[in-house]
């Protein structure tokens, strides 16, 4: 949260304004954005978590931070008579300034693309708010008052922060003998299942029963009807590391509500894998596939994912060298028994045992799809519509694996004809003509010029299938992934077109006879055109085009090409090949011209509409429409 500069101070009492887009996220949670209040508990306690966790962390350079009270726990408490609910822990605390920056990172997260991700779509605006790590703000869907008080561990002076929830909150200097936070809410009318001792436990054990430290609650007994809380404290859930059980004692649901507390994804996952590996070195690991990409799954500067746990003690979140960049998109924890517990990132960076775990744990996450893909091909389809685009950032990331995460590619192809990415390179190699010795791909800015582009004239007529690429990463995944399982991946828009064994000693006769015939043809259009091209040539790509253009075998394409100027880039200076098709009535039209203007103005208008064709732009918008024109009339 941030605030803006209005603030006004009366009597040690500091009232600061929220910022606009805070206020209207407020109004979002007071008006039910979620669509169970049950949560509201789970947010705040999964925050309580975190700040022990940090403290931990914290207290391994400085042990003096624990104040001599080193056990850690979450109290939650109720009071009938004042209508609050009260969370309370004793991990690291926040200071004045923390407060202020801390409580809903909205600011720092960035309000303005949060807003822009809000869809209407109650179910769907939930799931940002956990990714935008503003749980907190849940507390006023049943509360109209919330009050925190909170020390940072080491700090003498607490700090009390105070908020309707209506576009302003105070702050002011307050006294605490312990560090920590607690937060009270001062629950609204007709809230009153959060002051029933036996719902907030139930509550409790159903969404964060996996939280490693005890979460603890006064004992109640029965008196005149009702239960009333006693002295003694009670520890309401299991308090101990869900992934260090057994798979057998875990329950599905379990897995579930353990995933939406280390991802802050309201959604449930697609899939989990959970091991336990012993020997030279032991870890454990629990990693998660989500079911929905992330807002800012294609921000490569943002990390969140693996939580790093040595021997049960929290060490650091979004430990990068945990997990490559392709695989961002996974969420869990990994917990080692070998590493020092004063690892630092420094270490980490350096470590033989890190780079060992990060294999182990790709080599789980691969092995978890490539059984979605085979057992479970619905699942998979999902997994692959939210995050395909950025695995097929692996091959150029993850040598080691390339050929496994090729396999584990999808593709729109002529096959099916459509923009869904179904196609595996497996399945295409088994529909693969015979005598056919290449993957055929074609790269384009959209799936309907790559579905249209007369590059695949000839692959239609002969019945070859050819792989549709439009995404733009799939230029840089095929200057990478330049062949599988023994098979090359050739461009149908690059090189020569050689088929091979697909054409016949007669096609290839009768493709010379047809070059030798349209020699001057071919010189009169390379004349016209000038330094415009690299070479004008015969084509046998074309059945139905006049004219294509191509590029070098060892060029970059025009589709990358395009993609690097728009992104700022300098490229280097190549010139398209042109194929003309001899047989079209263009051509020979072009070949019966006489009038050596009309001639140029024709072969310009021919080079125009292959280079559109490619999906480029013209340099001379102004003169392709007044030869078009003079064509016309």
């Amino acid at each position: 949260m941030s605030a803006n500069t209005t603030k006004k101070k009366t009597a040690g009492q500091e009232k600061m304004a929220f910022q606009a887009e805070v206020k209207q996220l407020l109004q979002l949670m007071i008006h039910s954005l979620y669509s169970n209040k049950e949560i509201v508990l789970r947010e705040l306690i999964s925050n309580a978590s975190d700040a022990a966790d940090k403290l931990r962390f914290e207290a391994l350079s400085n042990n003096a931070l624990y104040e001599n009270e080193s056990e850690l726990k979450i109290r939650v408490a109720f009071d009938k008579a004042n209508r609050t609910l009260t969370i309370s822990d004793n991990g690291i605390g926040m200071s004045r300034q923390e407060v202020i920056d801390n409580i809903g990172t909205i600011a720092k997260s960035g309000t303005k693309e949060f807003f822009q991700s809000l869809t209407g779509d109650q179910a769907k605006d939930a799931n940002l708010i956990g990714q935008f790590g503003v749980g907190f703000y849940s507390a006023f869907i049943i509360a109209d008052k919330v009050t925190l008080v909170t020390r940072r561990a080491g700090d003498k002076e607490a700090v009390k922060w105070e908020s309707a929830g209506e576009g302003d909150f105070t702050l002011e200097t307050a006294d605490k003998a312990t560090r920590g936070t607690d937060v009270i809410l001062y629950l609204r009318e007709g809230e009153d299942e959060f002051l029933n001792d036996w719902k907030l436990k139930s509550i409790i054990r159903k969404y964060s029963d996996h939280i490693t430290l005890p979460i603890v609650m006064k004992k109640s007994e029965w008196k005149d009807g009702e239960q009333v809380p006693t002295d003694e404290d009670e520890t309401v859930n299991k308090a101990s590391a869900l992934w260090a059980r057994s798979k057998n004692d875990i329950t599905e649901d379990e897995y579930k509500e353990f995933y939406k507390h280390v991802s802050h994804d309201f959604e449930e996952p697609l899939a989990w894998t959970h091991s336990r590996v012993e020997g030279k070195q032991e870890y454990i690991s629990l990693l998660y596939i989500p079911t929905q990409a992330p807002f800012d799954l294609y921000d490569r500067e943002r990390r969140h994912g693996i939580k790093l746990y040595v021997k049960r003690v929290f060490i650091m979140e979004d430990a990068e060298k945990l997990m490559p960049q392709y695989l961002r998109f996974v969420r869990g924890v990994i917990d080692s028994a070998d590493l020092p517990l004063n690892v630092s990132r420094e270490i980490l960076q350096h470590s033989k045992d890190i780079d060992s775990i990060k294999a182990g744990s790709v080599k789980k996450v691969l092995g978890l799809l490539e059984d979605l893909a085979e057992n479970k091909p619905e699942e998979y389809a999902k997994f692959w519509n939210a995050f395909g685009r950025v695995l097929k950032e692996g091959p150029g990331e993850d040598f080691a694996n390339k050929e496994k995460i090729a396999g584990l590619l999808r593709f729109a192809s002529t096959h099916l004809d459509n923009e869904e990415q179904v196609v595996s390179l497996k399945q295409y190699i088994e529909r693969m003509k015979e005598g056919q010795e290449k993957i055929y791909y074609i790269t384009a800015d959209s799936f309907a010029a790559a579905q249209h582009s007369p590059h695949l004239e000839i692959f239609r007529k002969k019945g070859i299938e050819v792989l549709l690429l439009s995404d733009r990463v799939d230029e840089w995944l095929l200057g990478i992934l330049t062949e599988f399982e023994g098979k090359k991946l050739q461009s149908v828009a690059k090189g020569d077109l050689d088929l091979g064994k697909l054409e016949d000693e007669k096609e290839k006769e009768e493709q010379k006879k047809v070059e030798d015939e349209a020699k001057p043809i071919v010189e009169k259009i390379q004349a016209a055109l000038g330094d415009k091209v690299k070479e004008v040539r015969v084509t046998h790509r074309l059945t139905d085009s006049p004219a294509c253009l191509v590029s070098g075998e060892n060029d970059i394409s025009g589709n990358l090409e395009r993609i690097l100027k728009a992104a700022g880039q300098k490229t280097p200076s190549v010139k398209p090949i042109l194929e003309v098709n001899p047989q079209h009535r263009l051509v020979e039209r072009l070949n019966a011209e006489t009038d050596e203007a009309k001639f140029a103005d024709l072969t310009h208008l021919l080079f125009d509409q292959a280079l559109l064709a490619e999906g480029g732009q013209l340099e001379d918008p102004a003169s392709f429409v007044r030869r078009m024109n003079s064509l016309l009339v």
